[in-house]
């Protein structure tokens, strides 16, 4: 079986980014797009081996130099450490119910904003009575530190 040369450019090219995504980095993408050109240069026209490589090497590092910087900012983003804190500030100040008694030493449960969650309180709080979140009483911020609401019952 013959293949034609652009097919083979293609076939690399394909390989090029396959092995981008084993390994990213951002680098391997621009070899990939160099086989490209040269698959459809080499369909376009009749030129020899040694102007495919040329034009490969060539092309592949004219891409990356030129836009390895913008293709990294454009898809890899920026990661934002305190989005957890954020959210877990977010319950702070809100009401809730009291679903599992709490006293002070032995932590509760309480539903606040629908979803279940640890409380613990100085005081004897009652199953089914308000409360509203003062802050976190552990790092992970999974456990809440509640108060009564105004000392009423539900």
């Amino acid at each position: 079986m013959n293949f034609s040369p652009s097919l083979l450019w293609f076939l690399a090219g394909v390989a090029f980014l396959i092995a981008e995504f084993l390994a990213p980095g951002f680098i391997l993408l621009f070899f990939t797009i160099g086989c490209w050109i040269v698959g459809v240069t080499v369909w376009l026209s009749d030129i020899n081996l040694t102007i495919q490589i040329l034009i490969f090497i060539t092309s592949s590092l004219v891409l990356l130099f030129a836009l390895r910087k913008y293709f990294i900012k454009t898809f890899k983003g920026s990661a934002r450490d305190n989005i957890d804190d954020r959210y877990s500030d977010s319950k702070i100040g809100k009401t809730g119910t009291v679903t599992k008694a709490i006293t002070p030493n032995i932590p509760g449960e309480i539903k606040v904003m629908g979803s279940f969650w640890k409380a613990v309180s100085d005081i004897n709080i009652e199953e089914g009575q308000p409360v509203v979140v003062e802050s976190h009483e552990s790092e992970d911020g999974l456990t809440l530190i509640v108060k009564p609401l105004s000392g009423r019952k539900k």
